[in-house]
C-alpha cells in the first residue's frame, strides 16, 4: 500500500471515530459513553435479621410459654401473700404504740393475736384454732424461719394468755437488770422502762421475721 493510501486510511478511521462520537484528542483516541448509556452500580440488599430457619420460631415459642408460666406463677404467689402483706402493715401499727407505756402491754397482745390470725390465714383453721399455750409455741417453733428468733415469740404467746402478764412485760427478762440496779433509785426504774421497750421493740421485730419468713407446711 503507498504512503497516500495509508494516510487516506489514517483519515477515515479518524472520521469514523469523529461521526461515532469519537475524536482524537491530542493524537490520542479516547472512548467517550453516553449519559444515557450508563448503568447504575447494583448494590448488594443488606442481610435481613428475619429468623432464617425454623429453629428460631421454635424458639421464640418456647420463651414465650415458659415467661407466661413464670409470670402465672409469680401471680399465684403474690396473691396467695397477701395475708402476709396486710398482716405485716398491721404489725407495724401496733410497733408505733410501744414507745407508749400506756399502750405497750395493748399493743403486745395485738400482736400475740396477729400471729394466731396468720396461722389461721394460712393453715386449716382445724390445726390453729385449737392450739394453746406449750402446743401453740411449739408450732411457730416448727413453722418458723431457721434463724427466727423464735424464743421472744413464744415468751409472748405464754404471758399473752395472762392479761396482767403483758402489763409489765417482759418481767422475767429485767428482772436481773432490776435487782443490779435497784440502789440506784430513780435511774434503776429508769433503766428498767428502757429495758422493757427495748425488748417489746425486739419481740415485735420476731414478730416481723415470722410473718415474713414462716414455712406453710399442710
Amino acid at each position: 500500500m503507498s504512503a497516500r493510501g495509508a494516510g487516506s486510511g489514517d483519515a477515515d478511521v479518524a472520521g469514523n471515530l469523529g461521526g461515532n462520537g469519537h475524536g482524537p484528542v491530542d493524537g490520542n483516541v479516547r472512548l467517550s459513553v453516553a449519559p444515557e448509556q450508563l448503568v447504575d452500580v447494583v448494590m448488594v440488599p443488606p442481610p435481613s435479621w428475619a429468623p432464617q430457619t425454623i429453629g428460631w420460631p421454635i424458639l421464640a415459642g418456647v420463651l414465650a410459654v415458659v415467661g407466661l408460666v413464670l409470670a402465672w406463677r409469680w401471680w399465684r404467689r403474690w396473691c396467695a401473700n397477701r395475708y402476709r402483706r396486710e398482716a405485716l402493715a398491721e404489725l407495724a401499727d401496733l410497733r408505733q404504740q410501744l414507745a407508749d407505756d400506756a399502750r405497750r402491754a395493748e399493743a403486745l397482745a395485738g400482736m400475740a393475736a396477729l400471729l394466731k390470725r396468720v396461722a389461721l390465714a394460712a393453715w386449716p383453721r382445724t390445726a390453729v384454732a385449737g392450739l394453746s399455750g406449750t402446743a401453740w409455741a411449739s408450732f411457730l417453733v416448727a413453722h418458723g424461719a431457721p434463724r427466727a428468733d423464735v424464743a421472744r415469740l413464744t415468751a409472748l404467746v405464754d404471758d399473752a394468755e395472762y392479761r396482767a402478764g403483758l402489763s409489765s412485760w417482759p418481767a422475767q427478762a429485767t428482772s436481773a437488770g432490776k435487782g443490779d440496779k435497784g440502789d440506784k433509785g430513780d435511774k434503776g426504774d429508769k433503766g428498767d422502762k428502757g429495758d422493757k421497750g427495748d425488748m417489746a421493740h425486739a419481740v415485735a421485730e420476731a414478730c416481723r421475721q415470722w410473718i415474713r419468713d414462716h414455712r406453710v407446711r399442710v
